[in-house]
């Protein structure tokens, strides 16, 4: 008799990270273990993900009958696609609340706070916001949290939208019927190339860096937000390396290639009972930190290197090009800073630094010229 497989339900399957994780699972050694189910708008990459072993259901998250359904069907959900529309996560918590009623196992959620809605949305009103302050680039903010301290991370406001779908899903957990992790990414960066890519269903380009560049592109002139002086902290979309898989408590394989945050903690979460969930499973992904004036600069230094800037040294923006180019949202300029040592406990050990993101920005000025801009707003 075959072992049981183990249902992994994935919403936000065609993004930037989700489309990462899912390729990250499907090349696992256990994957004949594993069924994947994704949630893709597109009939099209519907088919596309089937040539991939995984089965797609054409649907959007804002279809909560067929989220709930989808959910009580899993024994996992990876949640990597709009971390601020409430009525989804209760959707998927119900489905998962079902699921356990039927089995009597309780279900795994890891949720995706994304590095995007982080800032933006808040300042926007459209998503509240985590980690951040209104520097307007003017100063290096001070405050850094600390993913192994639930009580200094409860001090967010919960009036905040989007602490409205982090308290929920920390709520669940307390009444048992699901173990939840949250991971909080920070800037993502790095051109993403795999099947996923390669078949058209997934976007390779991160979210802030690009559409810096496609500011920077349009005014002729790396720019930043005030005098670039906040800090934010950043992460490889690759970044783990040095980390042995596990399929089990016994059978340690060492993988040939880098392993994400997301892989790390789901072998953690099924060989060690210890795991942090609730609210001590929120899990930081940084390593390093920068300055917005540190990314201008370079995106000023290479635009004058391909012919297409007029100095080396980034100006800020203005009024009118915050409004054009990031919706009237100033969140570029914004501290936001942490320390991702719960992440690194459970064995996640990213290498990549602030030298490795700024000696990035090359290809993606390059990648720039060959897509659509990145909106920002």
């Amino acid at each position: 008799m075959s072992p049981t497989k183990t249902n992994i339900f994935i919403l936000g399957a065609t993004g930037y990270i989700g489309g990462s994780v899912l390729n990250r699972f499907l090349n696992r050694p256990d994957a004949a273990s594993l069924n994947f189910t994704a949630l893709v708008r597109s009939a099209e990459k519907a088919e596309k993900f089937q040539q991939l072993g995984v089965n797609a259901v054409v649907g959007s998250h804002t279809d909560v009958a067929l989220v709930e359904k989808l959910a009580s069907e899993a024994d996992v959900v990876l949640s990597i696609a709009d971390c601020d529309y409430l009525p989804a996560a209760q959707a998927f918590l119900k489905g998962l609340e079902n699921r356990f009623k039927a089995t009597g196992n309780v279900p795994i959620l890891i949720h995706t706070i994304s590095p995007f809605g982080l800032v933006q949305r808040l300042l926007t009103n459209r998503c509240a916001g985590v980690l951040i302050d209104d520097a307007a680039g003017a100063f290096a903010g001070e405050t850094i949290y600390d993913d192994t301290n639930p009580d200094q991370i409860e001090t967010l406001a919960p009036s905040q939208p989007h602490r409205i779908v982090d308290l929920a899903i920390v709520k669940a957990d307390k009444e048992g019927y699901v173990k939840t992790y949250i991971i909080l990414p920070s800037t993502i960066y790095g051109l993403v190339s795999n099947k996923l890519v390669d078949l058209g269903i997934q976007n390779p380009h991160s979210i802030q860096i690009p559409a810096l560049i496609d500011a920077s592109l349009a005014r002729g002139q790396g720019g930043m937000v005030g005098q670039g002086k906040n800090i934010w902290p950043n992460v490889h979309i690759d970044d783990g390396t040095n980390v042995r898989f596990s399929i089990s408590p016994l059978l340690m394989i060492n993988l040939p290639l880098v392993v994400d945050l997301y892989i790390v903690l789901y072998d953690s979460i099924k060989n060690n009972p210890a795991t942090g969930h609730g609210r001590e499973g929120f899990y930081f992904g940084e390593n390093d930190e920068y300055t917005l004036y540190q990314i201008g600069k370079t995106i000023s230094e290479v635009l004058v290197e391909m012919g297409k800037g007029k100095s080396p040294e980034p100006t800020t923006f203005s009024k009118e090009e915050i409004d054009k180019y990031f919706g009237g949202s100033a969140y570029l300029g914004t501290n936001s800073r942490c320390r991702a040592n719960r992440s690194r406990a459970i064995g996640w050990k990213p290498t990549k630094t602030t030298a490795d993101m700024l000696a990035s920005i090359k290809p993606e000025v390059t990648a720039s010229l060959h897509r659509r801009a990145v909106p920002l707003r």
